[in-house]
């Protein structure tokens, strides 16, 4: 007699009988999936909103009340120090309060890999509360106190905190998430950054709070949300990978994973990820600081994908865009009031295209989108460069002028805009990773700061031509990620550092492994 299948039941069982062990599979791989838990949603969108996104206020909320600020720092050295500044004088002090916080920045960046390795990239998070915080705090009375000086330390303690958000943000969100929850999360600091742009835009709105008795409350604003975000810090989780992997604290590692993940204490799925990061450990490379990142021949080539992205996100012309749309707008015919507004607009399409940025991200591959964003982009400023050129020779040259705009922001968001933010912690392994994104982040302030500087320059030198070099920017990282890229999608960090190992050598559409279909 042949034996009864598993599958059917035997004599004196019953179905329910012979079904349990098939539906005790099933509930067990049910548990063994990563869960989107509360602390996982905590953490992203709490450091998301708490942090990057008062970056990203920072950024915007200068220009609306710009010229009650001017006016105001120039009374307040005349009022204090009998000062009298001319015209150049007073340029001069105004660059200083808007670059201040680039240097900031780019100082930020440069403390970026220390800070996250020694005080966890939940400290780090602490840390860029605490100098937002007292930032806010001295946009809120240096009004009141007549103060020049709070004005600029604000602005340098919140640039401080921007260099600190653009180096350890991607890198906690990318290991605190599962590897299928990682497409979702990566564009959150992006996202995070662009909307604190536009809700500066709305903030600073001459209706609002950017009228000249009122720009102080516009500059301190985003305090509320810093308030907000980090008043359950308790709750934010360390990365489990910092913990195993740089502290070796293997059981706080665990306690974290379930969790983040939602998993029992006898899941597989725990288990599999405890025995990659002892593997990853035991392998590890020793490069940590600055100089051993930068002599290492294995982390070049991922190095410079890392620091050409973001520089050249910043050498794109997206903050030229934004700071020549006004003007644009106004060539076209509008209103200044209806400019403001446009140029509202356009900030708005910028949120609403990154908020697109998780669904693109978690169904298509890095190198499309990425190849996509800068061959067009490439295209539209080209084309803005030359309708702008020639405006006044076709009448709907003003309004070809707004499409390209449109249309470069759109473009810009699919790839340029989150992708260089979060491409290092996929490149990279856990130990060189800190080190080699705040290097990509000190170079992302530095073009930034290089942007703000010379850009007005080259505008009255070149006029509508000083649109081209960021064209050929757009290319050049076209060309780069064309021929050196990986495909880091649905891949681990150490699936993906051999394939970039031999610099300019490497074969980096090499056939993918079983992971691929995975």
């Amino acid at each position: 007699m042949e034996k009864a299948k598993a599958s059917e039941p035997v004599e004196g069982q019953s179905l329910s009988q012979a079904e349990a062990p098939l539906m005790a599979h099933e509930k067990k791989q049910t548990q063994d999936q990563p869960k989107w838990s509360f602390s996982l949603n905590l953490a992203c969108v709490g450091s998301s909103i708490g942090a990057a996104l008062p970056v990203g206020y920072c950024t915007g909320v200068m220009n609306s009340p710009a010229v009650h600020m001017r006016s105001w720092c120039n009374e307040t050295l005349i009022a204090r120090y009998d000062l009298h500044l001319g015209a150049s004088g007073l340029e001069w002090l105004w660059s200083a309060v808007v670059s201040i916080f680039l240097v900031g920045g780019a100082i930020g960046s440069m403390t970026g890999a220390s800070t996250a390795n020694r005080f966890g990239r939940r400290g780090c998070f602490y840390i860029c509360g605490m100098l937002l915080a007292l930032g806010a705090v001295c946009f809120a009375v240096c009004r009141l106190l007549v103060s020049v000086e709070l004005l600029l330390l604000g602005r340098l303690l919140v640039g401080l905190a921007g260099g600190l958000v653009t180096a350890f943000m991607p890198m906690y969100h990318s290991e605190l998430a599962a590897l299928s929850q990682r497409s979702t999360l990566s564009p959150c600091c992006a996202m995070g950054l662009t909307a604190g742009v536009v809700v500066a835009q709305i903030c600073s709105l001459q209706s609002l709070f950017g009228g000249a008795d009122r720009w102080h409350i516009a500059l301190s604003f985003f305090g509320l949300l810093v308030l907000l975000c980090y008043a359950p810090f308790r709750w934010y989780p360390e990365s489990p990978k910092w913990l195993y992997i740089v502290k070796g604290r293997k059981e706080e590692a665990r306690q974290q994973l379930q969790q983040l993940r939602g998993y029992s204490s006898d899941s597989a799925a725990l288990q599999a990820e405890l025995n990659e990061m002892e593997l990853e450990a035991s392998a590890k490379v020793e490069a940590s600081g600055f100089m051993e990142v930068l002599r290492n021949p294995r982390l070049r080539l991922p190095l410079i994908i890392v620091c050409a992205f973001l520089g050249g996100q910043q050498l794109s012309g997206i903050n030229a865009i934004f700071f020549y749309s006004v003007s644009i707008f106004r060539k076209a015919g509008l209103s200044t009031q209806a400019a403001e507004w446009a140029n509202l607009g356009a900030g708005s399409l910028n949120l609403a295209t990154s908020m697109v940025g998780p669904v693109l991200l978690e169904r298509v591959n890095r190198r499309p989108l990425m190849l996509l964003s800068t061959f067009f982009c490439a295209v539209c400023l080209f084309l803005f460069a030359m309708m702008l050129y020639f405006i006044e020779s076709f009448s709907w040259f003003a309004m070809g002028c707004i499409g390209c705009i449109f249309l470069y922001i759109f473009f810009f968001q699919f790839g340029v805009g989150p992708m260089p933010f979060f491409i290092g912690a996929e490149l990279f392994e856990v130990s060189p990773r800190p080190a080699a994104m705040a290097l990509g982040s000190v170079v992302y302030w530095v073009c930034n700061f290089i942007i703000g500087m010379a850009f007005p320059t080259l505008q009255n030198a070149w006029g509508a031509l000083v649109f081209l070099p960021f064209s050929i920017t757009c290319l050049l990282l076209f060309g780069l990620t064309k021929r050196y890229l990986p495909e880091t999608r649905g891949r681990d960090p150490s699936e993906v550092a051999p394939l970039v190992a031999d610099g300019f050598k490497s074969k980096v559409l090499r056939t993918r492994t079983a992971s691929q279909s995975s």
